[in-house]
């Protein structure tokens, strides 16, 4: 039953799987133009909370549309994403039926986070990290000029980001989806050990790469916020917590607490943390076959607004910005 929850190796390590879609949102056939993508995501899902982050601090959230998928395997047909109500593009009833549209002869898992352009009905990308890197790449009015891949850091970040993904990100899911002790133990080594250098970078400065907020944070806290309610628990990542970790503790205070201009929605609304919870101990029955949810830690036990003393919440201190538009935006038709 594991294995066909979550692919495996040989060796009883989860394996996840990936998909190549080279399109991307500035491409002479997907030009920049406010209202044509729209993203398909999931609450409960930290890929696409990371799209999520980079729309709000992009403050993209009037020019890019939004559809919340519902995680119910027994509703959805392929994949375990539904809507409550058909979603706007197709007039579809969950995502496998808007991959079908978009991309008829696609047979893979139907993921999400998926972008999609509305205007040709065409399927651009449903990988996150990709994703991400075409939103900070956007220049629409009244967005802000915020950079998250500041050319300076390019190298730094990247190198942060592999640490992040392989060791702590997929972790995680690694520690959760093992089939074996050696692949369990193998994980949660290389889990703590990453977590401990991002706690040794959080000490010499404010966020992952330097004092200001860069894409490797964006990709860090969808995990770090599930951290002691979800993984710690069902994955059997409990060695240490995040309260084990007082600068990644307080980081994750200061991320929670971000004000972003030019957005309506700010990154403490990005996820609901207790409908997660609910997710992955109920819809990941091999892990917890009677479906019960923990009583917490919750999101007042994690005490996010309590003071973080990481620094001034001014945009100048937070923010990297870009020096000039990247993509110019395209004369609606």
């Amino acid at each position: 039953m594991m294995k066909e929850l979550a692919p495996q190796t040989a060796d009883g390590s989860y394996s996840r799987p990936s998909y190549d879609f080279q399109a991307r949102i500035g491409d002479a056939n997907f030009p920049v133009e406010s209202g044509r993508y729209h993203i398909y995501v999931g609450n409960a899902c930290p890929w696409c909370h990371r799209v999520v982050l980079a729309l709000i601090v992009r403050g993209l959230t009037e020019h890019i549309s939004v559809t919340w998928a519902a995680d119910d395997p027994e509703r959805a047909s392929r994949g375990g994403w539904v809507f409550n109500s058909p979603e706007p593009v197709f007039g579809k009833n969950d995502l496998r039926e808007v991959y079908d549209a978009a991309q008829t002869r696609y047979k893979g898992r139907c993921t999400a986070p998926l972008l999609i352009d509305k205007k040709q009905q065409k399927l651009v990308s449903n990988e996150s990290s990709d994703i991400m890197r075409m939103l900070n790449s956007v220049s629409l009015p009244g967005c802000n000029d915020i950079d998250l891949y500041p050319s300076h850091l390019q190298s730094e970040i990247d190198e942060v980001n592999d640490l992040v993904y392989d060791k702590i990100n997929n972790g995680v899911y690694k520690s959760g989806f093992s089939t074996s002790q050696e692949a369990y133990d193998r994980a949660q080594r290389e889990l703590y050990t990453a977590l401990a250098a991002v706690e040794q970078r959080l000490t010499q400065h404010r966020f992952l790469v330097g004092d200001k907020l860069t894409e490797a944070d964006l990709r860090l806290y969808p995990t770090i916020i599930r951290y002691d309610s979800a993984y710690a628990i069902l994955f059997k990542c409990s060695k240490h917590r995040v309260s084990d970790y007082p600068n990644l503790k307080a980081w994750l205070r200061d991320m929670y607490q971000l004000k972003v201009p030019s957005s309506g929605l700010q990154v403490k609304d990005s996820v609901d943390v207790a409908d997660a919870c609910r997710s992955y101990f109920q819809q990941l029955f091999p892990l917890n076959p009677g479906g019960i949810v923990p009583a917490g830690p919750t999101l007042d036990d994690l005490k996010l607004s309590e003071a973080h003393g990481r620094g001034s919440s001014e945009m100048g201190a937070v923010f990297h910005e870009h020096k000039a538009p990247s993509a110019t935006p395209a004369m609606a038709v």
